[in-house]
C-alpha cells in the first residue's frame, strides 16, 4: 500500500472530523446509557476506546482465542515460519443499551492476557525459514458499539489496544551475519510493543459469545520512550476526534453508529501501524519493529 496516501487519508480524516463537529451541537449525555444485562456501573465520562482508562468495571470475563499468524521483520532476508497462536485473556466486560435506540447496545472490555505463538501448532516448516516459540503478555481494552436484536443475541464490531511485552525464541537462526544481528535484538528477551485488533462479537446468550477477529502487533527492538510517546499522541489524537464525530452520528443516527465506529476507527490504526511497519516510531527515523499479523477466532464466557 502506498505510505503517501496513507498519510494524505489521514491528514484529510483529521481536517474533516473536527470541521463537522464544529457545526453540529449533540444533546448527549451520560444518561442515555442504561445498565445492560450485567448491571456494570453507568458513571461512563465518555464514548469510545477511552485510552489509559483502566477503572476496574463490569462483569469479570475470560476469553479464549486460537489463529493463525504471520511474523514480518522488514530489515532481514530469511523469511519466519508462520506460528500458530493460543491467547487467554481475563478481565472485565461492560455492556449498557442507549435509552435513544431500542438496539443500539455499548460495549467495553479491559483485560490481562497471555499469548503463545509458536510452529508447534502450524506446522508450517520449511528447511530455510526461521523457527520460532513466542511468549506476550500485556494489557488492552477493547470498545464499540453493538446491535442488541433481543433475547441475549448482540453483534458487536469494536477496536482494540493493547501494550504487549513479547519474548520470541528463535529455533534456527539466519544465515546471513547481519540478519543474525538484527534477529539478537529480539531472541530470548521481552520486547515492548503496541498492537491493535478490529473484530465483531456475536452474543448468542448473556453469558456466551464468539469472536472473529484480525490483529496487528508490532515489538520493538529498542524503547525510545519520548519518539515512542509522540508517535502514539497521533494515533491518540485520531482516535480522539473520531469519538467526537461517533458522538455527533449518534445523536442523530444512532443505528449507523456501530458500523461508523468500526470503520473509522480500526481504518486509521490499520493506516497507522503499515506506515509504522518501516519506521517503528513512525514518522521518526527508527529501525523496522517486528511484526506479527494475525486472525483469531475466540469464545468469551461472560459472569
Amino acid at each position: 500500500m502506498n505510505k503517501k496516501l496513507l498519510l494524505l487519508f489521514l491528514l484529510v480524516l483529521a481536517l474533516i472530523i473536527p470541521a463537522y463537529s464544529q457545526e453540529n451541537d449533540t444533546s448527549y449525555t451520560n444518561t442515555d446509557w442504561e445498565n445492560g444485562d450485567n448491571n456494570a456501573d453507568n458513571n461512563w465520562d465518555k464514548i469510545g476506546s477511552h485510552m489509559f482508562d483502566f477503572k476496574i468495571k463490569g462483569a469479570p470475563t475470560i476469553e479464549l482465542n486460537y489463529g493463525g499468524s504471520k511474523m514480518n521483520l522488514k530489515s532481514i532476508n530469511n523469511n519466519f515460519a508462520k506460528p500458530g497462536m493460543l491467547e487467554l485473556r481475563l478481565g472485565y466486560t461492560s455492556d449498557k443499551s442507549y435509552s435513544g435506540s431500542d438496539y443500539v447496545s455499548k460495549y467495553n472490555f479491559k483485560f490481562f492476557h497471555i499469548s503463545n505463538f509458536t510452529t508447534n501448532l502450524s506446522g508450517n516448516q520449511n528447511s530455510s525459514d526461521i523457527i520460532t516459540n513466542s511468549w506476550r503478555f500485556g494489557f488492552g481494552w477493547a470498545s464499540g458499539f453493538g446491535y442488541d436484536l433481543g433475547n441475549g443475541f448482540e453483534i458487536t464490531p469494536y477496536h482494540q489496544s493493547s501494550f504487549d511485552w513479547t519474548m520470541v525464541n528463535m529455533q534456527i537462526t539466519p544465515s546471513n551475519p547481519a540478519d543474525i544481528y538484527t534477529t539478537d535484538l529480539f531472541n530470548k528477551t521481552f520486547r515492548f510493543g503496541n498492537s491493535f485488533q478490529g473484530g465483531i462479537q456475536f452474543k448468542f446468550i448473556n453469558n456466551l459469545g464468539i469472536d472473529a477477529s484480525y490483529e496487528r502487533s508490532i515489538v520493538y527492538s529498542r524503547h525510545l520512550f519520548w519518539k515512542w510517546g509522540a508517535s502514539e499522541l497521533i494515533e491518540v489524537i485520531g482516535q480522539g476526534l473520531i469519538d467526537k464525530f461517533v458522538e455527533e452520528i449518534l445523536d442523530s443516527s444512532p443505528s449507523a453508529v456501530p458500523v461508523v465506529n468500526f470503520l473509522l476507527k480500526n481504518a486509521l490504526s490499520y493506516g497507522l501501524y503499515e506506515l509504522k511497519q518501516d519506521k517503528m516510531n513512525w514518522p521518526f527515523e527508527t529501525a523496522a519493529p517486528l511484526s506479527f499479523d494475525q486472525f483469531k477466532l475466540g469464545i468469551t464466557f461472560v459472569f
